[in-house]
């Protein structure tokens, strides 16, 4: 008598990898190679356009059984829409620079234990936020974080990493200019100045800062936070809190949670989802409750 009746037929997936990522390039074929050892049949889509991903995903919708996503955050974002329709779960291979929604979920970094992770781990459902038409995993927000990410070059990125992101926040700041925003929550509105309007799905964002301490990426709800600060440097005495996500009591920082806000400015002023510039105030954000699977550690 063989045992041949409980081996579990493999498991094909579409694999997915950033070239242009800081290791996408040269972890392709390692990736593949590790996913077959691990019992998976691999399909492999390349674009330049991470704009195509959603297209590609459901192309495949009825040929595989989950999608496997190597790159970081902006890769991860531009992929959401061909989730959300298919229904495809997702494993990912933390390829980018930040990798914030790897750390929110404790996915590994390594390659053979993110490997492992969609081999034997489980699935979780998770939230995602929707900013006007845009979904994000981490973060959404104005100000300073669109300072940044337009001055944070691919080239920069790829060659100091996390700290190509210290150093170009550092130029930004001193040079941060206050602006004016109304926040409505359950038909309250606040008349604000602000530096910074960040709003959290995940936990993590810009590199490994936290949006708040206790924020999970499953818990129904969105974290808002504002540096109201008069001065520039001001920033720099509270950012050891920010980067842990204790700034809830700072003075100057304001932070909200909810399931829904709404933010105005005088003039349009661009939002930030997940790393890339994608939508303009005024703005409409919510959370849309656990719609994704996500292969995550046991």
């Amino acid at each position: 008598m063989t045992n041949d009746h409980l081996q579990l037929p493999p498991k094909t997936a579409l694999l997915l990898i950033n070239h242009k990522s800081r290791q996408g390039q040269e972890n392709l074929a390692e990736a593949i190679r590790q996913l077959n050892q691990l019992g998976f049949i691999v399909l492999e889509e390349l674009t330049e356009d991470p704009l195509k991903l959603p297209d590609i995903i459901r192309h495949y919708h009825h040929q595989v059984d989950l999608v496997i996503i190597g790159g970081g955050d902006g890769t991860l974002n531009a992929a959401i829409e061909g989730l959300v329709d298919t229904q495809l779960p997702l494993g990912i291979l933390p390829l980018g620079t930040a990798n914030d929604l790897a750390r929110t979920l404790n996915i590994p970094i390594p390659l053979p234990q993110a490997c492992q992770v969609i081999a034997t781990g489980q699935y979780q459902r998770i939230d995602l936020g929707l900013v006007n038409d845009q979904y994000f995993f981490n973060v959404a927000s104005c100000g300073l974080s669109v300072e940044i990410t337009q001055r944070l070059t691919k080239d920069a990125k790829r060659r100091w990493g996390i700290f190509a992101y210290l150093a170009t926040a550092l130029k930004v700041i001193w040079k941060a200019r206050p602006f004016r925003a109304e926040i409505r929550i359950n038909g309250e509105s606040i008349h604000i100045k602000t530096i910074q309007i960040a709003i959290g799905n995940g936990r993590h964002y810009g590199g490994g800062m936290t949006v708040f301490h206790d924020a999970t990426i499953n818990d129904n709800k969105l974290d808002l936070y504002s540096l109201e600060m008069r001065h520039w440097w001001h920033i720099l005495l509270i950012l050891p809190a920010l980067w842990k996500g204790r700034h809830t009591d700072l003075p100057g920082v304001r932070t909200l949670h909810d399931t829904e806000f709404e933010i105005y400015t005088r003039k349009p002023r661009s939002i930030n989802t997940d790393g890339e510039i994608t939508t303009s105030t005024p703005a409409t954000f919510r959370v849309i409750p656990q719609v994704i699977s996500v292969l995550v550690p046991r």
